[in-house]
């Protein structure tokens, strides 16, 4: 049995109260932070990626509807977030960072990688080019 959660698809694995807790957004949540907030998700992301002034209550808010939607009812999840002092806020953003952009990575981000490294040209459909060779005028040495 492994000590430490693995991450779910388009989320994170957060150390929150002690212990590893998954962390995800769903289409609600992210709903209902906009509601709740009164901005868009991607205008938040812009703002966490530094393209704007982050407060800390949105971060606190979106890993507690982070922690929703991984299946913490909203009390506990609200508890959980509200008990981390001031000096986490920190933290906190990191996690919010992580979160959003956790949310828009296709489940299979990481096995298309893996497999653009590892595959051949053919699935590509790209043919390989030739060089043309320099003429000996451009290049010649003085």
């Amino acid at each position: 049995m492994p000590i430490t959660a693995a991450a779910p698809a388009g989320g994170t694995v957060e150390q929150l109260g002690g212990e590893s807790r998954p962390l995800i957004l769903r289409n609600g949540e992210i709903e209902r932070f906009e509601r709740q907030h009164g901005v868009g998700i991607f205008a938040f992301l812009d703002q966490l990626l530094g393209r704007g002034e982050v407060k800390s209550s949105h971060c606190r808010d979106i890993v507690a509807l982070g922690l929703v939607g991984a299946g913490l009812n909203d009390k506990s999840a609200d508890k959980l977030v509200d008990d981390l002092p001031p000096y986490e806020n920190h933290r906190i953003r990191a996690m919010a960072q992580d979160l959003v952009l956790a949310a828009f990575l296709p489940p299979d981000a990481g096995k298309k990688k893996a497999d653009g490294l590892a595959g051949s040209s053919a699935q590509t459909g790209r043919k390989p080019t030739k060089r043309k060779p320099r003429s000996e005028t451009q290049s010649a040495p003085v």
